[in-house]
């Protein structure tokens, strides 16, 4: 499997010479023959990145978008897929979009909805809703219950590979539904995990006392994560800043 970041919120020492950056998230992923667009950040810095990276977005089997958020879908207004791609999102997503988005949406693909976890390629599986179930985190954003946030989960032969857009659900729920979904353990966890120390410091406490019991071999913090998180992460896990034009490689 390989992961390439389209978009974060810093452009990696990998891309610097070919990608540029803006606040937002998208990763396009190859797993036994099927491609994936996960999130577009906020404008076309997606499409002209995959360009420069020599990857073709016409090869994209799904469309899976973590939630509404602009800095997630905005990227969707630049799109210039040929064919109507299938698109796989909670159906919250399109009551939340603006009017004229939610229309271009519409016509340009094939939507798949679901509320519930969807195996939409062996292995390979959207998350729906996450039950919120940890007491340290908040599980929404700013008055928004946020049921439409969600995240992908992808097994492996050495466990379960999560990837997530903001993890506004929160990180720790989307890893546990992930593991009671696929029945595997949790082996990689990718993309925002929606962490601020000064904002909240519970949260983050919990969630590296979760990861740290997990025993997690892999992680990667990225998009939404303050700095002191990010050190944090970094002094307990021995994680790396990634960033856009990164590419992040598991064997199967």
């Amino acid at each position: 499997m390989k992961i390439t970041l389209l978009c974060e919120n810093e452009t990696s020492e990998a891309g610097w010479d070919k990608c540029v950056s803006e606040w937002g998230f998208s990763a396009f992923i190859q797993s036994n023959g099927v491609n994936i667009l996960f999130d577009t950040g906020s404008t076309d810095i997606y499409w002209r990145n995959a360009k420069k990276l020599k990857i073709n977005l016409e090869d994209t089997h799904f469309v899976v978008l973590s939630h509404f958020h602009l800095d997630h879908t905005g990227g969707l207004r630049y799109h210039n897929f040929k064919t109507k791609k299938k698109m796989i999102i909670h159906p919250q997503i399109l009551e939340k979009l603006p009017p004229s988005e939610c229309k271009k949406v519409k016509n340009d693909f094939e939507i798949i909805r679901s509320k519930k976890p969807f195996e939409f390629s062996p292995g390979i599986f959207y998350l729906g809703e996450i039950p919120r179930k940890t007491d340290f985190e908040k599980g929404m954003f700013e008055n928004d219950k946020m049921l439409d946030d969600s995240a992908l989960a992808i097994k492996t032969k050495s466990g379960v590979v999560v990837l997530t857009g903001c993890s506004h659900s929160g990180i720790c729920n989307i890893c546990e539904y992930a593991k009671e979904v696929t029945g595997q353990k949790l082996y990689s966890v990718i993309g925002g995990f929606h962490l601020f120390e000064e904002e909240d410091q519970k949260a983050v406490d919990g969630t590296i006392e979760y990861f740290k019991a997990e025993k997690i071999e892999r992680l990667y913090p990225m998009h939404c994560v303050d700095f002191p998180t990010l050190v944090r992460f970094h002094n307990e896990f021995k994680t790396k800043k990634y960033g856009t034009g990164d590419v992040i490689k598991f064997g199967e």
